[in-house]
């Protein structure tokens, strides 16, 4: 190999890290000719856990905070953990699975690639669009600003003990991430119970993301459960400006009464 080539795999073995990926693409744009990409994996350098997408053959098993990272770094892709997945990797999920791999819910303008769901990961990546929020125009890099984030509803989380971090919705975003699911009995009761834990969340972000949000579904589910559940913050969010429709709907017709929460459709 000469030097060139030992310098670039040297560069890239080092940029990947332990259990991260590339894609071709992104190789391509970065110097990486296909033929030096097949040289590095005859030589047992790199290998490729899904068409289209390589990582260190050092590497051990793949886990969904190094796709992620991947996806939102290298990518540059608009996509964030949020709604369900975001609640519980934040200690707000109470519907636990147990023996279940997890389920990493996305949100985001941009679609996930095509090799996402052929990984061998123990877990499972679900797309769900935009969700209820304007497309952000924030670059999920490193060094993103955490202020910026937080208007957005999003932060930077750490995911391992060296710091790595990837782009998730705070518990205040997720949750009307979350409320502005498929309407049906099984949603609001899981959105009750989960709401019942969320006795801290910031007043200025809640009123910030509920005049932001698109849902009047996902609005009016939030607002009704935190005021079943008697959120002391709730009482210092003015509603005044945020649009919550008009008329009345029975979310669950003979549900339970948790979920007659009175909704207009969006």
């Amino acid at each position: 190999m000469s030097e060139r080539n030992q310098q670039k795999l040297n560069w890239l073995l080092s940029e990947l890290g332990d259990a991260e990926l590339v894609s071709a693409r992104w190789l391509r744009a970065n110097g990486y000719s296909s033929s030096l990409v097949a040289r590095y994996m005859r030589s047992g350098w790199l290998r490729s856990p899904a068409r289209g997408v390589y990582m260190p053959a050092r590497a051990g098993t793949l886990a969904w905070t190094g796709v992620l990272r991947s996806l939102q770094r290298r990518e540059g892709l608009h996509l964030h953990a949020g709604g369900r997945f975001a609640l519980a990797w934040q200690g707000h999920e109470h519907y636990l699975r147990l023996g279940e791999s997890p389920t990493v819910t996305l949100y985001g303008k941009d679609h996930p690639p095509g090799w996402l769901s052929n990984l061998p990961i123990q877990a499972t990546f679900q797309y769900l669009g935009v969700g209820p929020f304007p497309p952000t125009k924030l670059a999920f890099a490193e060094g993103s600003d955490d202020e910026l984030l937080y208007r957005d509803g999003l932060l930077l989380l750490e995911t391992s003990t060296n710091g790595e971090t990837v782009v998730m919705s705070t518990p205040e975003r997720a949750m009307l991430e979350l409320c502005a699911g498929k309407a049906n009995s099984g949603l609001v009761l899981e959105a009750d119970a989960v709401m019942q834990s969320l006795v801290g969340l910031r007043r200025d972000l809640v009123q910030s993301l509920l005049g932001n949000c698109r849902s009047v579904q996902a609005k009016r589910v939030f607002l009704a459960l935190a005021e079943r559940h008697a959120h002391p913050w709730l009482a210092r969010v003015d509603l005044q400006g945020v649009d919550l429709g008009s008329g009345n709907r029975v979310l669950v017709e003979g549900g339970p009464s948790v979920a007659r929460a009175f909704l207009d459709a969006d």
